[in-house]
C-alpha cells in the first residue's frame, strides 16, 4: 500500500495486482490524493493535471466500488478547484455521455453512477464556474431517471442535492423541475431513495421559496405518504424536511438565505397540516372521506410518529425564545389534537396519539427551555388541566341526567389531561428543589388542580394526576409526607365516592412509592396510617356492592405500596398483612369447593379482582421485602396460594368469557408470585400439577391471544443478536414513540392497564402491557421455572405436546403458538444453564430440539434468533461434546441444501452461536468449516439479508475462536475490505456487519496490531482503510462501528492512530441527531482522554467547524461536552460524558487550570434569573454583595440545568484534588506561586482563590438543594486546604482573612433538608476551627448557626408536621453534636495545657473561643454521652440485638435503627474525642449530673438519666463512663478498616490520651491490668496494620500513659504498704509488681510482655540489625541503614526505649530479673548502632539523648537496690557489657562521644558492685584512654567533660580512673606550651582538659592535694604568653592566655602556700606571671580611662527617600 501514496496512480504496481488487490490499491491511492491535493503547490498540480485526469477517468470507466466512486469524485472535482477549473466542462460532458450510454448490463452499472457521483461532486466544489452546463445535466439526470433502478435513482438524488449546493440561487430555473422529481423518489419503494430525495427537498428548501409558500401543503402530504411503510431513517430525515420547512414558512427568518416580504404562515395553519395529517395521513379528501364513510382509519402509526417527530423538528428549529412566546397556543392546539375523537378510536390509537403529544412536548419543553421557562410552561400546563376539569365538573353536575357528560367527552377530556399531567410531573421531576416556587404559588394552585384531578371519571386520568403528585414528592421530598396526610384524609372523607377512592388511593400508592428516590424518607408513623386506611378500605368492601371493587382494589394497592418502604417499615405489620391475606381466600380447599357452588358472574369478578390484587401485594411483598420472608411466613402465604392455583382451571369452565378479563389477571398474579418463590417451596404440593396444566393451556390453547414479540422475545435473546433486527430502541432519542411502529406490537403499554405499577422503582412513567401480553411473558417465565423440576416423563410429555399442538395448527394462529413455545424452551434453557443442570435423557431432547429447529426455520427473524440462542443453551445444558458435533453437522448440512434465505440465515446464525456458553470453538477442523462456509454466504450477493446474517456469525465465530482464529485473519480481512468496496450503499445491513466482523477481527489480533512485521503492517493498513470507508458511510450505525473499531484499535495499538484527523472527526459528530452515534463519539473521547487528554483538546480546538450549540473554539472540547451534557437525558450517555471530562482535567497539570476555573465559572454562571433573588440580597450583608450570584449573560452558555452546575462544582472539587494530589506545591503557597509567576508562564491554583470562593458562595446560595450541597462541599473543601497559607503582604495572617467577612451567605444557604442542613454544619465547624478568624467578633455569625441548633435539640421542641423519617432528626442532631464536638476538639488541642476553662481573649484557636463555648459545654456533655450510648449500642453484634432498647435510644427510634446507624458511624469519632476532652479538663467531674434536655423524652439508654444517677454512686456512674469511651475505642480499633477511617483512628487514639492524662481515669487503667493488657494489644495489632507515622507516635504515647498508669499503681501499692507496715519491718513488705515471687509473665495477661512487644516491634521495625534473624538479610544486617531513618522514625524509636526502661519498675523483683536481659540487650543494641555511625541531625541527637536517657533510667531502678534481685542485676549489667562488645577494642566505633557518654551514664548510674568489676573498670579505663590520644578535638573536648563527671563519683569508682587516666590528662596539658591551639575546638578542648584536672584536684585527699596543685599550677602557667607573643598570637591562643590567667588568679588564692612555694622555686614562672598580670592590669586601665566620644547615632527608623 506505501506505492499508492504519490500524487500520480503507480500504473505498473498496480498492473501487477489481481482484480480485487488492484481495487483496494486503487482506493488507498484515491485516500492519499485527497489529503494531498489541498497541500500540495497549485503549480504541480496543473502540471500533472492532465494526467491525473487521465487516471481518474479511468478508474471512473474501470466500474469502481459505491466507497471508490465518492472519492474519486471528491478527487477530481477536488482537482479542478485546485488545479487549472476551465477544462472542467470537458470532464462535465464526458460524465453525460456516460449516463447517456445505451449499455444496460450490469457491469456498466458502476460506470454510470460514478459519473452521476462525479457530476454531484463537480458543481458541489466549482459551482457558478459550472452555470453554464447544470441545465443540460439536470435534464440528462431526469432522462436516466425514468430507467434507473433503486441505486440509480439514489445515486442522481445524491447528485441533484450537491449540485444545488454548489450552485445555490444560480439553480433557481430549475427548482420546479427538481421538485417535481424529488416528489416522486419521496414516495419511492426504496428506503434509501426516500432519505437521498427527502435530503434533496432538505437542500432546495434552503433557496425555494414556493416549498414553504403556495406548495406547502402539498409537500406536507408527500411528507405523509412517505411516512407511510417507512423505516427509522426516513422518518428522521423526512421529519426533518417537514418540520423545517413549517418553520420557515411561519417564521421565513429562520430560512438559510430569506427573502424580503416572503409570506408567511400562522401557527395555526401549520398545526392545521400536521393534525390532518395525523388524523388522515397522506390519503386525498376522497380516499379520508371515504374510510370516515366507512368507519375505518387509514391512518398507519408510521405516518402519526412521522408526525410527531416532524412537529419536534418545527419547534426545535424555532428555538426556545419562540415556544417560550407561543408555548400556550401550541398547547392548546395539541391538546385539540389528543382530544380529537378520530386520533382516539380504538384503546391502542389512544395510548399511541397520547404518547405522540407526550413526546412533543417532552422532546421541546424538556429541551429547549430553561428553568424559568420550564416554571412558566408548567404554569401554562397547569391551567389546561384546570380548564378541563373544571368543563368535566361543570357536566357531570347538571341535574338534567340526559344532558351530563357523555362516554366521548370523557374520553376526550380524559386524553388531554393524561398528556398535561404526565408532562407536568417530568417538568417538575427534572426541576427538582428549584420547582419550590412553583408549588407554592398561590395563584398558580398547581397542588389543588392535580388533586382535583383524582376524582375524575377516567381511570387513566386519576392515574395520571396520582404519577404527578408523586414527580412532585420526588422533587420535594419535603412535600411527600404532607401529600400523604392530605390524601389519606379526602380518602376517609369520600371513602363512599369510587372515584375518589379510586384516585385517592392511588395518589398514596405513588407517594409511597416516591419514597425509593428520597433518601430522607417519611416519618414511620405513616405506614401506621397506610395501613389502617388499607384494613378499612377491604373490611368495608362488602358493604356497597357499588364500590366494592375500588374498595377491595384500593386496599390491596395500598398494601402493595407499603411493601415498597422495606422490610424495616413492613416488618412491623407485617403480622397485619398476614391475617389480610387469609381472610381473602378460602382457609381450605374444602371451603373453596363451597364457594365454587355458589355466586354469579359479578360476584366472582369482584372476588377475583380482590384475589389478584392480594396476590399483587403478595408480589410486593416477595420482590422488597425478600429479608422477611423465612419458612414461617413464606408456609402462611403458600395457604392462600394454594387456594388460588385450584381456581385456575376452574372459573372458565363455569363463567366462560363473563369473567375472561378478571380470570386472565388473576392468572397473571398467580404466576408472577409463584415465579419469585422458589419452587422447592410448593413442588410437594398437589397443586404443582394443575399450575403446569395451567400453563401449557395459556401457551397453546385456543383462548391464548398473541402477545407482543418484542415484551416476550427480546429477553431470551443474545444482546448481540437483536442487531440484526435494525436499530435498537434503546440507541434512538424518540424510543418513546418508535416501539410503537415496531412489528407485530400488540399495542402500546400504559399505566391503566395495571394500576399496581405506579409505585414500582423508576422514574419514568411506568408502560405495562395489556393483562392478556403480560399474562404469556408471565407464563413463559413460570415455565421456566417449574419445568426444571418436573420429572423426565412428564418432560417429554409436555415438549411432544407442544409438538403435537404446532402440528394441528395453520397460518398466523401457528406463528403464534410457536413463537410462544419456543420463548418457553427458551426459559427453561436458560434457566437450566444458570443452575447447571441437565435437561434429561435422549427422549427428552428430541423434542426440544425439534421445536428449536423449527423456529429457527420461521419466518419471523426475531424469533430466528431466539432459537438460535436456545440451541446454544441446549448445547451448554446438554454438555456432551457428541451432542454438539452433531448440531454442527446439522447445520453444515441444511446450509449446504437449503436455497431459500429464512433457512440459511436462521442456520447460519446457530452455527455461530453454538459454542457462545461452552467456552468457545477449540477445534480447528470445525473452525475451518465454519468459516467456510460463512465465507461463501457473506459474498451471496443476490441475498443481502443472508450476507447480514452470515456475516454476524462469522464475527461470533471470531470472537469464540480467540488466538485459534489467527490462521484465518488475513482473508478474513480481505473479504471485509472486498465487501466494504463492493456492496452497494442501499444495503445498510450488510456494512453493520461487516463493522462488527472488523471489531471482533481487532480484538482477536489485540496487542499484536503493534508488531512492526510486514504482515502486521498490512493487517493494521487494511483495517484503517476499512474504517475509512465506513467513516464516510451515509449511515448513522455504520460510521457508529467504525468509531468503535477505531477505539479498539487505538487501544491496542495507539501509535497507529491518528488523533490529528480522528478527533475532529469526532467533534463534528458531538451533536447527531443520531444517539447511537453520539454515544459512540463520547466513548471514544473518554477513552482518548484516559492517557492522551491534552492532545485530544488541543485537536478539538483546531476543528474549524462550528456545532449547532456551542461553538469549539471558544469553550474547547470540554465546553462542548458540558453543552452537550447540560441537553441529554439518556443516562449511559451522561456518564460517559462526564468521565470524560473527568479525563480531560489531567490536563490541569499541563496548563490549562485557569481555563478549567474559567469554564466552570461560566457553567455555574448560565442559569436563567441568577441563583439568588431579591429577598435574599435584601438580608445580606453589604461586605457580602461581591459574592452574590448573578448570571453572566455575555457568558458562552444560556440557561443550563441544575444538575450541570452541580457537576461543573464537583470539577471545581476535582480540581483542587487535582492540584494537591499531582500539583506544584506552589497550589497551595501564594510566596512561591507569585515568585514562580514572576519569571516563568505558569498558573496556580492559590492566584485563584477568589473566583474559587465566589463559585463556591455562588453554588452554596442556589435555589436548587443539590447545588447547594455542592457548594457548600466546595467550600468546606477550601476552608480546609486554605486555611493555614499565609498572607505574604500582611505576616502573621492568612489569605483567608480577606473573605472571612463573606461567610455571611451561609446563613442564607440553610436548606430545607437535612443534607443541607448536615453539610452547613460541617462548614461551621471548619470554619471556626480553621483559626482564619482572629477576632471572636466575627465568629459571632458563625457561631450563632451552631449554637441555635444545640437550643434546639436541648428544648426538645417537636416538629409540628413532620415530614421526614425520624432518622432525619437523628441525623441533623449527629450533626450538630459532631460540628459542636470538632469545635471543641481544635480549641482543645491547641492549649498547651489541659484547662478547658480558662478566661480571656484570644483568636479562635485561642482561650477566647471560650466565650462562644463555654456556656453550652456542661449540656454538651451529656448530649455527647447520650450519643455515645446510642453508638455502644447499634454497634453490638447480632447475636445481641435483644439488648437493643424496645422504645429506641436518645437520638433514635426503634423503628429507624437501620437508618440511624450510619449517621452514627459518621459522627462518632469527634464526638468521642470532645467527650474525652471534657472529662480531662473536669477531672471527670460534672458539676450537674441531671438529665439533659433532649430532642425526645430521656429512655433510660441515655448516660444521664435521674434514675440510674440515683441507683448509682458518682464513682459508679465514672466507671460507666470510662467504661463506655474506653469500650467503644476497644471496639473500633480492633476491627478490621479501611484506610479511609483514619481520622476516625486518631480521634480514638487522641481520646485515650486526653483520658489517660486525668488522675483518676489513670489510677482505674492502672488498677486493671486485664482492661490495660487488653488495650495494649489493640494498640499492638494497630501498630503493625497502620503505617501512617500520626498514629503510631500516637499509638507510643498511649503505651507510655498506660505503662505510667502502671508505675503509679505499682508506687502507690509499695507507698501504703510500707506506711502499714512500718518503716522498722520493710523485709516483710510484699513485693508488688508483675513477676511477683517468681518473676514469671504470662503472655496475654501480662502488661510488661504487652508492652515489651510492642516496643520490640517497634525496634525491629525500624531497625532490623537488632533481629539476629533479620541481621543477616538483604534489608537487615546492611551498614548504614539506621541514619536512613525519617525524623518521625527517630521519634518512634525514642519513644520505644523511653518506654522500654519504665518497665523494670513496675515488676517485682524477680520479675524485673526477667526482663533485664531483653531490656538491656534492646538497649544496648539501639547504642550500639548509634556508635558505630556517625550521629547526623536534629532527630538523631534526639535518639541518641533518648537511649541514654532510658539506660539511666534502667541503671538508676529501685529494683537493682533490692536485696531480693541486687546481686542478679549486678551479674547482668556486668555481662551486657561484654554482651555488647561496646568496650571491645576491635569494635568499629565511629560516635566516640556516644559511646563514652553510655559508659559515663553506666559508670555512674550503676550500683559499685557493677562498676568496680575489674575486667569491665580496665575496657572502660582503656576506651577513655583511647580517646584522650585522639587527635579529634571535639571528641577530646567531650572526653574531658565525661571524665570530670567520673572523678567527682563515689571514690570506689573514681579512685580507679584518677589513677589510670590523672597522668594522660597531665601529658596531654603539658603538650600544649609547644604547640598551642590552632582553633577554638582546641581551645575548648584544652579548657575542658583544665577542668578535668582541677576536678582531680578537689577529689584527691588532704594529702595529695598540694602534690597536685603544684602540678596544675605550672600547666596554667605555662598557657601565659609574654608581651611579644601575645601580640602575634592567635585568637585562640589570646584566649587561651586569658583563661589561664583567670585561672590562676582563681586557684592561687585557694592554695596560697602551694603557690608560694612555686613562685619562690620558680623564678621563671613568677616573671612569667608577673609579665601577664601586668599586661593584664594595663589593658584594663585603658579601657577604664577611655572616655565615650559623643556621635550623633542614626535614627532607628531609616527613611526611604529623604525628603530634605
Amino acid at each position: 500500500m506505501e506505492r499508492a501514496h504519490s500524487l500520480l496512480l503507480n500504473e505498473e504496481a498496480c498492473s501487477q495486482l489481481g482484480e480485487h488487490q488492484r481495487a483496494e490499491f486503487v482506493f488507498e491511492w484515491l485516500r492519499f490524493l485527497k489529503k494531498l491535493l489541498p497541500a500540495t503547490d497549485r503549480a504541480d498540480v496543473k502540471k500533472n493535471q492532465k494526467r491525473l485526469v487521465e487516471q481518474l477517468t479511468m478508474v471512473l470507466t474501470g466500474s469502481p466500488g459505491p466507497p471508490t466512486r465518492w472519492l474519486l469524485a471528491h478527487c477530481l472535482a477536488l482537482l479542478y478547484k485546485v488545479g487549472d477549473s476551465l477544462t472542467a466542462t470537458l470532464m462535465v460532458d464526458r460524465c453525460n455521455d456516460i449516463i447517456r450510454s445505451k449499455d444496460d448490463s450490469p457491469s456498466y452499472l458502476p460506470t454510470r453512477l460514478a459519473a452521476i457521483a462525479c457530476l454531484g461532486a463537480l458543481y458541489e466544489q466549482l459551482g457558478r464556474l459550472l452555470v453554464n452546463t447544470f441545465k443540460e445535466t439536470l435534464a440528462n439526470l431526469w432522462k436516466a431517471m425514468k430507467s434507473a433502478e433503486s441505486q440509480g435513482r439514489y445515486e442522481i438524488m445524491l447528485s441533484v442535492e450537491k449540485i444545488l449546493r454548489g450552485l445555490g440561487p444560480s439553480a433557481v430555473p430549475c427548482h420546479r423541475d427538481v421538485y417535481k422529481t424529488a416528489r416522486g423518489c419521496l414516495t419511492d419503494r426504496s428506503m434509501a431513495v426516500r432519505c437521498a430525495a427527502a435530503e434533496c427537498l432538505l437542500e432546495l428548501q434552503r433557496e425555494a421559496v414556493f416549498l414553504r409558500t403556495s406548495e406547502l401543503e402539498n409537500v406536507a402530504t408527500l411528507c405523509f405518504r412517505a411516512f407511510e411503510g417507512s423505516n427509522y431513517n426516513v422518518r428522521v430525515v423526512v421529519s426533518k424536511l417537514l418540520g423545517t420547512l413549517l418553520a420557515t414558512a411561519v417564521d421565513p427568518e429562520q430560512a438559510t438565505a430569506p427573502r424580503q416580504g416572503s409570506k408567511h404562515s400562522s401557527l395555526e395553519e401549520v398545526m392545521d397540516l400536521l393534525t390532518g395529517g395525523f388524523l388522515r395521513g397522506g390519503a386525498g379528501f376522497l380516499r379520508a372521506s371515504g374510510d370516515m364513510l366507512k368507519g375505518t382509519s387509514s391512518v398507519s402509526k408510521d405516518i402519526r410518529v412521522g408526525v410527531t417527530q416532524s412537529c419536534v423538528v418545527f419547534v426545535s428549529v424555532l428555538g426556545g425564545p419562540w415556544l417560550e412566546a407561543h408555548f400556550s397556543s401550541l398547547l392548546g392546539l395539541l391538546m385539540e389534537l389528543v382530544s380529537h375523537a378520530r386520533a382516539t378510536q380504538t384503546p391502542a390509537d389512544a395510548v399511541c396519539c397520547r404518547r405522540c403529544v407526550s413526546f412533543i412536548l417532552r422532546a421541546t419543553l424538556g429541551s429547549l427551555l430553561g428553568e424559568k421557562a420550564q416554571i412558566a410552561a408548567s404554569k401554562d400546563l397547569c391551567l389546561a388541566i384546570g380548564k378541563q376539569k373544571r368543563a368535566v365538573d361543570a357536566a357531570m353536575c347538571d341535574g338534567n341526567v340526559e344532558t351530563r357528560v357523555t362516554i366521548t367527552d370523557v374520553a376526550a377530556s380524559q386524553h388531554v389531561l393524561v398528556c398535561a399531567l404526565l408532562e407536568l410531573g417530568s417538568l417538575v421531576q427534572g426541576l427538582g428543589s428549584t420547582a419550590a416556587p412553583l408549588v407554592t404559588d398561590t395563584s398558580t394552585a398547581l397542588l389543588d388542580t392535580v388533586i382535583s384531578v383524582l376524582l375524575h371519571p377516567s381511570v387513566s386520568a386519576r392515574l395520571a394526576a396520582a404519577w404527578c403528585l408523586r414527580c412532585v414528592a420526588v422533587a420535594l421530598p419535603s412535600q411527600g409526607a404532607v401529600l400523604l396526610d392530605r390524601c389519606a384524609e379526602r380518602l376517609h372523607a369520600l371513602k363512599s365516592c369510587p372515584e375518589a377512592v379510586a384516585g385517592y388511593s392511588a395518589a398514596i400508592a405513588a407517594l409511597l412509592g416516591a419514597v425509593q428516590h428520597c433518601p430522607l424518607g417519611i416519618p414511620h408513623t405513616k405506614g401506621k396510617v397506610v395501613i389502617g386506611v388499607a384494613e378499612d378500605m377491604l373490611r368495608s368492601a362488602t358493604q356497597n356492592s357499588r364500590i366494592s371493587i375500588q374498595r377491595t382494589q384500593a386496599g390491596w394497592l395500598l398494601l402493595s405500596a407499603l411493601s415498597t418502604l422495606g422490610p424495616a417499615v413492613v416488618e412491623h405489620h407485617l403480622p397485619r398483612m398476614l391475617l389480610l391475606w387469609k381472610c381473602a381466600f378460602p382457609p381450605s380447599i374444602r371451603d373453596l369447593d363451597m364457594e365454587l357452588r355458589r355466586g354469579d358472574h359479578f360476584t366472582w369478578q369482584v372476588t377475583l379482582e380482590g384475589r389478584a390484587g392480594a396476590l399483587c401485594a403478595m408480589k410486593s411483598l416477595v420482590v422488597h421485602c425478600r429479608d422477611l420472608l423465612n419458612d414461617d411466613v413464606t408456609g402462611r402465604l403458600l395457604t392462600p396460594l394454594a387456594c388460588a392455583v385450584s381456581l385456575l382451571p376452574v372459573l372458565i369452565k363455569s363463567y366462560g368469557n363473563q369473567i375472561k378479563n378478571a380470570s386472565i389477571v388473576f392468572r397473571l398474579r398467580v404466576y408472577e408470585v409463584l415465579a419469585l418463590l422458589p419452587p422447592k417451596t410448593y413442588e410437594g404440593e398437589e397443586h404443582f400439577g394443575v399450575v403446569l396444566k395451567q400453563l401449557v393451556a395459556d401457551l397453546t390453547g385456543p383462548e391464548n391471544v398473541a402477545c407482543s414479540e418484542l415484551t416476550l422475545l427480546p429477553p431470551l435473546c443474545h444482546a448481540n443478536d437483536l442487531v440484526l433486527l435494525g436499530p435498537a430502541l434503546h440507541d434512538m432519542d424518540q424510543q418513546y414513540i418508535e416501539e410503537q411502529v415496531c412489528p407485530n406490537r400488540a399495542g402500546g403499554g400504559t399505566l391503566e392497564y395495571d394500576p399496581f405499577t405506579i409505585c414500582d422503582k423508576g422514574q419514568d412513567v411506568p408502560a405495562p402491557p395489556p393483562p392478556a401480553a403480560a399474562l404469556t411473558v408471565a407464563a413463559t417465565q413460570l415455565f421456566g421455572v417449574i419445568f426444571p423440576n418436573v420429572i423426565v416423563p412428564q418432560r417429554t410429555q409436555i415438549l411432544e405436546q407442544f409438538s403435537e399442538s404446532l402440528k394441528q395448527l395453520k397460518g398466523v394462529r401457528q406463528l403464534t403458538v410457536q413463537t410462544q413455545v419456543a420463548a418457553a424452551l427458551c426459559s427453561v434453557l436458560k434457566h437450566l444453564g444458570s443452575c447447571c443442570a441437565g435437561l434429561g435423557p435422549e427422549e427428552v431432547r428430541r423434542p426440544a430440539l425439534g421445536l428449536l429447529v423449527g423456529a429457527l426455520e420461521s419466518p419471523n427473524p426475531l424469533l430466528r434468533c431466539v432459537a438460535a440462542e436456545g440451541l446454544s443453551r441446549l448445547v451448554q445444558v446438554v454438555n456432551d461434546p457428541t451432542f454438539t458435533v452433531s448440531m454442527t453437522l446439522v447445520c453444515f448440512d441444511k446450509l449446504k441444501t437449503a436455497r431459500d434465505a429464512v433457512t440459511r440465515t436462521g442456520h447460519s446464525l446457530a452455527l455461530g452461536a453454538l459454542y457462545r456458553h461452552i467456552g468457545g470453538i477449540s477445534s480447528p477442523q470445525h473452525l475451518s468449516a465454519c468459516v467456510g462456509i460463512l465465507f461463501t454466504l457473506s459474498q451471496d450477493s443476490t441475498s443481502p439479508e443472508v450476507q447480514m446474517w452470515a456475516l454476524h456469525s462469522l464475527s461470533m465465530v471470531i470472537d469464540l475462536a480467540g488466538p485459534l482464529y489467527h490462521g484465518h485473519v488475513e482473508a478474513s480481512f480481505t473479504l471485509v475490505l472486498r465487501l466494504l468496496l463492493n456492496v452497494p450503499p442501499t444495503h445498510i445491513e450488510v456494512h453493520q456487519s461487516l463493522g462488527r466482523c472488523l471489531n471482533a477481527l481487532i480484538t482477536a489480533l489485540g496487542p499484536d496490531l503493534q508488531g512492526e512485521g510486514q504482515l502486521v503492517s498490512a493487517l493494521r493498513t487494511s483495517c484503517l482503510v476499512d474504517c475509512a470507508v465506513m467513516q464516510d458511510s451515509p449511515d448513522c450505525l455504520v460510521q457508529t462501528q467504525a468509531i468503535s473499531c477505531l477505539q479498539q484499535l487505538h487501544m491496542f495499538a495507539p501509535r497507529h492512530v491518528n488523533l490529528a484527523s480522528l478527533v475532529p472527526s469526532l467533534c463534528v459528530n458531538l451533536c447527531s441527531s443520531y444517539l447511537s452515534l453520539r454515544r459512540a463519539v463520547v466513548a471514544c473521547l473518554r477513552q482518548l482522554a484516559q492517557k492522551e487528554a491534552l492532545e485530544v483538546s488541543e485537536h478539538a480546538v483546531a476543528l474549524v467547524k462550528e456545532l449547532p450549540h456551542v461553538t469549539i473554539k471558544e469553550v474547547g472540547l470540554e465546553g462542548a461536552l458540558f453543552s452537550l451534557l447540560d441537553r441529554e437525558s439518556d443516562p449511559r450517555l451522561c456518564q460517559d460524558i462526564k468521565e470524560t471530562l473527568v479525563h480531560m482535567m489531567t490536563s490541569i497539570t499541563a496548563g490549562k487550570l485557569a481555563h478549567w476555573l474559567k469554564l466552570c465559572k461560566d457553567v455555574l454562571s448560565a442559569s436563567a434569573g441568577g441563583c439568588t433573588n431579591q429577598e435574599e440580597d435584601a438580608d445580606r450583608d453589604d461586605d457580602a454583595s461581591v459574592f452574590h450570584a448573578k448570571s453572566d449573560s455575555g457568558g458562552p452558555f444560556t440557561n443550563l440545568r441544575w444538575s450541570t452546575r452541580v457537576f461543573a462544582m464537583e470539577c471545581v472539587c476535582r480540581v483542587i484534588t487535582q492540584c494537591e494530589s499531582h500539583g506544584h506545591p506552589a497550589h497551595f503557597d501564594l510566596t512561591l506561586a507569585q515568585e514562580l509567576r514572576l519569571h516563568e508562564s505558569t498558573d496556580f491554583l492559590v492566584l485563584h482563590l477568589a473566583d474559587l470562593i465566589r463559585m463556591a458562595f455562588m453554588a452554596a446560595t442556589d435555589h436548587s438543594d443539590q447545588l447547594r450541597l455542592s457548594g457548600l462541599q466546595t467550600l468546606l473543601v477550601i476552608i480546609r486546604k486554605f486555611a493555614a497559607i499565609p498572607e505574604p503582604e500582611f505576616p502573621g495572617h492568612v489569605i483567608l482573612e480577606q473573605y472571612q467577612a463573606n461567610v455571611s451567605p451561609l446563613r442564607h444557604a440553610t436548606s430545607r433538608n437535612g443534607d443541607g442542613c448536615r453539610r452547613l454544619f460541617q462548614v461551621c465547624s471548619a470554619w471556626i476551627a480553621s483559626g482564619v478568624v482572629s477576632d471572636l467578633r466575627d465568629l459571632r455569625r458563625v457561631h450563632q448557626l451552631l449554637a441555635s441548633s444545640l437550643v434546639k435539640i436541648q428544648t426538645g421542641k417537636e416538629v409540628p408536621s413532620q415530614v421526614y423519617n425520624e432518622g432525619t432528626s437523628t441525623m441533623e442532631t449527629l450533626a450538630v453534636l459532631k460540628a459542636w464536638a470538632e469545635v471543641t476538639g481544635i480549641h482543645r488541642s491547641s492549649q498547651p495545657h489541659p484547662p478547658l476553662l480558662e478566661e480571656g481573649c484570644g483568636g479562635a484557636r485561642g482561650p477566647g473561643l471560650l466565650k462562644l463555648v463555654q456556656t453550652d459545654l456542661a449540656a454538651l456533655s451529656r448530649l455527647w454521652l447520650a450519643a455515645l450510648q446510642d453508638y455502644a449500642v447499634l454497634t453490638l453484634p447480632q447475636d445481641y440485638s435483644w439488648q437493643l432498647p424496645a422504645a429506641g435510644g436518645t437520638f433514635y427510634t426503634a423503628e429507624t435503627v437501620e437508618q440511624a446507624r450510619p449517621h452514627y458511624y459518621s459522627s462518632w469519632a469527634p464526638i468521642l474525642h470532645a467527650t474525652a476532652l471534657w472529662f480531662s479538663s473536669t477531672g471527670f467531674i460534672m458539676a450537674d449530673d441531671g438529665p439533659a434536655n433532649l430532642s425526645r423524652p430521656v429512655t433510660p439508654t441515655s448516660m444521664g438519666q435521674s434514675a440510674s444517677l440515683a441507683s448509682k454512686s458518682p464513682e459508679d456512674v465514672s466507671a460507666d463512663r470510662l467504661h463506655l469511651i474506653l469500650g467503644i475505642s476497644v471496639e473500633f480499633l480492633c476491627s478490621p478498616h479501611s484506610h479511609d477511617q483514619m481520622e476516625n483512628i486518631s480521634s480514638c487514639l487522641r481520646a485515650l490520651q486526653a483520658l489517660l492524662q486525668v488522675p483518676w481515669p489513670r489510677s482505674k487503667v492502672g488498677n486493671d491490668q486485664v482492661l490495660s493488657v487488653e488495650l495494649l494489644s489493640v494498640l499492638h495489632r494497630l501498630l503493625v496494620t497502620r503505617e501512617a507515622m500520626a498514629v503510631q507516635l500516637a499509638v507510643l504515647e498511649v503505651v507510655r500513659q498506660v505503662v505510667s498508669a502502671a508505675q503509679e499503681h505499682v508506687r502507690e501499692k509499695r507507698h501504703s504498704a510500707e506506711v502499714d507496715d512500718g518503716a522498722e519491718e520493710k523485709e516483710t513488705v510484699p513485693e508488688f509488681g508483675e513477676g511477683r515471687d517468681t518473676g514469671g509473665l504470662v503472655p496475654g495477661r501480662s502488661l510488661v510482655f504487652g508492652a515489651l512487644e510492642l516496643c520490640l516491634c517497634v525496634l525491629v521495625r525500624k531497625l532490623p540489625q537488632l533481629s539476629p534473624k533479620l541481621a543477616g538479610s538483604p534489608g537487615g544486617g546492611q551498614r548504614g541503614s539506621t541514619w536512613s531513618l525519617s525524623d518521625s522514625d527517630c521519634r518512634l524509636v525514642a519513644s520505644a526505649l523511653a518506654i522500654l526502661s519504665d518497665l523494670p519498675s513496675i515488676c517485682s523483683p524477680e520479675g524485673s530479673v526477667s526482663i533485664l536481659p531483653t531490656v538491656l540487650y534492646l538497649l544496648m543494641g539501639v547504642l550500639k548502632e548509634l556508635v558505630q555511625q556517625l550521629c547526623q541531625g536534629r532527630a538523631l541527637d534526639l535518639v541518641v539523648t533518648a537511649a541514654l536517657q532510658a539506660l539511666r533510667n534502667v541503671l538508676s531502678s529501685p529494683m537493682s537496690r533490692s536485696e531480693k534481685s541486687r546481686g542478679a542485676w549486678a551479674h547482668l549489667l556486668r555481662c551486657i557489657l561484654f554482651v555488647s562488645r561496646l568496650t571491645d577494642k576491635a569494635s568499629p566505633v565511629v560516635d566516640e562521644v556516644s559511646l563514652l557518654t553510655a559508659l559515663t551514664v553506666f559508670l555512674l548510674s550503676a550500683s559499685p558492685e557493677v562498676t568496680t568489676f575489674q575486667p569491665l573498670q580496665a575496657r572502660c579505663i582503656d576506651k577513655f584512654k583511647a580517646s584522650l590520644e585522639t587527635k579529634d578535638p571535639v571528641v577530646l573536648s567531650k572526653s574531658y567533660q565525661l571524665l570530670v563527671s567520673v572523678f567527682q563519683s563515689q571514690t570506689v569508682v573514681a579512685v580507679p580512673f584518677i589513677q589510670a587516666l590523672g597522668g594522660c590528662v597531665v601529658r596531654h596539658l603539658q603538650g600544649v606550651e609547644r604547640s598551642g591551639p590552632q582553633s577554638y575546638e582546641e581551645l575548648r578542648a584544652i579548657q575542658d582538659g583544665v577542668k578535668a584536672l582541677e576536678a582531680l584536684v578537689f577529689a584527691a585527699d588532704k594529702t595529695h592535694c598540694p602534690q597536685l596543685v603544684a602540678v596544675l599550677l605550672p600547666i596554667l602557667i605555662s598557657f601565659l604568653l609574654d608581651e611579644n607573643a601575645l601580640a602575634s598570637a592567635s585568637a585562640p591562643g589570646r584566649a587561651l592566655h586569658e583563661s589561664a590567667l583567670l585561672d590562676l588568679m582563681r586557684i592561687g588564692p585557694q592554695h596560697s602556700s602551694v603557690f608560694k612555694a612555686l613562685m619562690a622555686s620558680s623564678p621563671h614562672m613568677k616573671a612569667r606571671l608577673e609579665a601577664a598580670v601586668k599586661g593584664n592590669q594595663e589593658t584594663v586601665n585603658i579601657k577604664a580611662t577611655q572616655t565615650p566620644v559623643p556621635s550623633k547615632t542614626s535614627p532607628s527608623i531609616q527613611l526611604k527617600t529623604n525628603f530634605l
